[in-house]
């Protein structure tokens, strides 16, 4: 069963969210040969405060 973890910054739309659920599920699936059925993703939001780039907050 593919566990798929994707970490991206808060504020994304409920929508776009469940569209790369969607497309990462399906590239899986196609790529591995794996029932969607089989296929976990979970996206984890963070906020952005909590996200640095080059030792700065992303806020």
């Amino acid at each position: 069963m593919p566990i798929i973890n994707v970490q991206i910054l808060e504020g994304r739309p409920k929508e776009k969210i469940a569209e790369v659920i969607l497309n990462i599920t399906n590239t899986v699936s196609e790529t591995l040969d794996a029932p969607k059925e089989s296929i976990r993703v979970i996206v984890t939001e963070i906020p952005k405060t909590h996200w640095g780039v080059a030792g700065t907050p992303k806020s």
